[in-house]
């Protein structure tokens, strides 16, 4: 049902690119109308479905009453290595939204410690909030293999579904939201705040 859906949307998509350097300024104007209201298609497509997600975890009682945020759920994936100095500094860049310090400090960290999986995800959300999402992706794509701990594949996961949202690529951003709530239902309400905080 959503494949024939999308496969239209993304074909209306690939003709305003083809058409769109060629276009005179009126043409362009019409082009800006189709491509918003695909942008609008989009985002009520992604709302609907997360919020559908959060209905069904719910029923499911995998959704905590209270809600967790993404980096409460990172606070609590691995303890070791925690209080070098680097991280803590890293960390407190991170809490203070200056991600370039704290991307600086956990990349020290991670070529020391390259087991050393939570400032590896802390580095990825780095460039996540920064909206390097390449290098994000890149990131938690090279995590999932590392770890057995399914918060940390979930979390990688639905930021990987996120991305996937701001490259307006639906069916993938849906397939890792998929993965991410099978890995480990509980973070359906944190990719929910992840996303959200995106927009």
């Amino acid at each position: 049902m959503f494949k024939h859906l999308f496969s239209t949307m993304n074909e209306v998509l690939e003709e305003i690119q083809r058409e769109y350097p060629n276009s005179d300024v009126e043409k362009k104007a019409e082009l800006d109308e189709q491509l918003q209201v695909l942008k609008t298609m989009s985002d009520e497509f992604i709302e609907s479905w997360l919020l559908f997600e959060e209905k069904l975890g719910k029923f499911y009682g995998a959704v905590p009453n209270s809600t967790q945020t993404l980096h409460d759920e990172l606070m609590d994936l691995d303890l070791a290595g925690k209080q070098t100095e680097e991280f803590l500094r890293g960390q407190g860049y991170y809490k203070l939204s200056m991600y370039d310090q704290a991307i600086e400090e956990f990349e020290v960290l991670i070529r020391r410690q390259p087991d050393f999986l939570l400032a590896r995800i802390y580095l990825a959300m780095g460039h996540l909030r920064k909206g390097e999402f390449g290098d994000a992706y890149q990131h938690f794509k090279f995590l999932l293999p590392l770890t057995e701990n399914a918060k940390m594949k979930a979390i990688s996961y639905g930021a990987m579904g996120c991305i996937q949202v701001q490259n307006h690529n639906l069916e993938k951003a849906f397939e890792y939201f998929q993965k991410a709530y099978h890995t480990d239902p509980s973070l359906v309400e944190p990719l929910i705040n992840l996303d959200e905080s995106q927009a």
